[in-house]
């Protein structure tokens, strides 16, 4: 699907037709920006089309679907897979533009918003109200609702809320051909068919674009506790994480924070975190009832305690809770300024493993003589081990490339998965069989290929290339 200079000209002019001259972007310091994500990947477009309307996302796929034209839907191109990096001929379709709120009912409570809105300024607006739209991925604060839906986005409070999926109630989907879908609805129930819309929620754009999404709300909770864990060892912070759950209470989230990731963040951004310990934890406690918020947060602190914790630290005031938890937003640009790159994953073990994945991790890191900060969701063992590197050395990315190896089969090893909030995209989809199976492949394949017959959505990303595992490589 490779386009001579003569095609992008006559496909500016086209679509330019349905949204007009300034929408159509194909100035190299224009498209540049839309040829990658955050891993490093990345592909400069021949061309970006932002369409203002589901009318013209739907117009835009019937001139690309009977040209073979290949479409990769983006969002704000936050994610940490690849799904948004064009490959080579494939457009940008870019949803920046769709960016209403539509509807905040306090009766149905339901959000009706379009795919671009920015998941912070939703949950902002869904509060005033008093209302409460729970998933927090990471980077709320730059990505989009119809990216979250696309990746099936989680964040630290899935713990005790659920993820993207758990909300969606409905979507607006542009099918390949054009054709506009409108799956599930607003009401409390609906088992009527198929579950499309949860078909399409974790799609990575290879279905479709999705244009609207109606999400469940929930009452906002009144209180909230946050405490700090300081651990001499990990296994203790493992263990207790494990005890914590075992013990009735549930977290808002439980996140780990282990050595390395705590030494990057106060070389980039110092906060006060211990640097003689090998891991830290943070825990969060909401709900309705202050008393029993507070008793949850002391039970917590004694778990932790017994469990080997050197020293619990209370959040008093928002003020000290928002200092805490600013430790776990800093861990991103702090890992960027170590080295020049890093290779974030993000794998995802049943409870009783996590501390034997954490063990794993830190072998394979020793292994291969790497740098592995590891953090993430602990308390729904979604791990997050960054691997730190340099693109530009071929030696170190051959060990990069095997450590990688040996961590997604460690995840599957232990009974989990490849990835419980990232998606799939082009990072990992040479091991989707080892995860999945062959004969989950070929039915997923065989959906795909009914859906888009013509493979114009999001090719390249998801299933895996001819070889498997053995043709991965970064």
């Amino acid at each position: 699907m490779q386009m001579s200079p003569h095609n992008v000209a006559d496909l500016r002019a086209a679509l330019a037709g349905i949204v007009g001259e300034e929408h159509v972007l194909t100035a190299t310091e224009d498209v540049i920006a839309y040829g990658f994500d955050g891993t490093f990947f990345a592909s400069t477009p021949p061309l970006v089309v932002l369409p203002g309307s589901t009318a013209e996302v739907s117009a835009i796929h019937r001139y690309a679907d009977a040209r073979r034209i290949a479409i990769t839907p983006r969002a704000m191109g936050s994610g940490l897979s690849g799904g948004s990096v064009p490959l080579a001929g494939s457009i940008v379709l870019g949803v920046a533009r769709l960016n209403r709120i539509l509807a905040i009912d306090q009766v149905d409570r339901v959000a009706v918003v379009q795919a671009g809105v920015i998941t912070a300024d939703l949950q902002a607006a869904v509060e005033r109200t008093g209302l409460f739209y729970p998933p927090d991925p990471s980077s709320l604060k730059q990505s989009a609702i119809g990216g979250n839906v696309a990746e099936n986005a989680g964040g630290a409070r899935c713990l005790k809320y659920g993820v993207t999926t758990d909300y969606v109630l409905a979507l607006e989907v542009v099918l390949p051909d054009g054709t506009v879908l409108r799956t599930g609805g607003r009401s409390v129930k609906n088992v009527t068919g198929y579950n499309l819309r949860a078909l399409f929620t974790g799609a990575e754009g290879t279905l479709g674009t999705i244009t609207e999404v109606t999400l469940r709300l929930l009452s906002k909770p009144r209180f909230a506790r946050t405490a700090m864990a300081i651990f001499a060892r990990i296994d203790d912070a493992c263990e207790a994480t494990n005890a914590v759950l075992a013990s009735g209470v549930l977290p808002t989230s439980i996140e780990l924070i282990d050595d390395v990731t705590a030494r990057c963040i106060e070389e980039n951004t110092p906060i006060g975190l211990p640097l003689d310990v090998e891991a830290i934890l943070l825990f969060g406690t909401d709900g309705n009832d202050e008393r029993v918020v507070e008793e949850d947060a002391q039970r917590i602190a004694e778990i932790a305690r017994a469990g080997g914790a050197r020293e619990i630290r209370l959040a008093t005031n928002a003020a000290e809770a928002e200092r805490m938890w600013s430790a776990r937003r800093a861990i991103s640009p702090s890992l960027a300024r170590r080295r020049p790159n890093k290779l974030g994953e993000d794998i995802a073990v049943p409870r009783s493993a996590i501390p034997e994945l954490v063990r794993r991790v830190r072998a394979i890191a020793a292994t291969y003589a790497l740098e592995i900060p590891l953090f993430g969701h602990i308390g729904d063992g979604n791990l997050h081990p960054n691997i730190l590197c340099n693109r530009r050395d071929p030696e170190e990315m051959g060990r990069v490339t095997a450590a990688a190896r040996e961590i997604f089969e460690t995840a599957v090893a232990l009974g989990g998965t490849l990835s419980g909030e990232h998606g799939i995209g082009l990072l990992k989809k040479q091991f989707m069989e080892l995860d999945l199976g062959a004969d989950a492949i070929a039915l997923m394949r065989r959906i795909k290929d009914a859906i888009d017959p013509n493979g114009i959505m999001n090719p390249g990303k998801v299933f895996p290339d001819p070889g498997g595992a053995d043709a991965f490589h970064l």
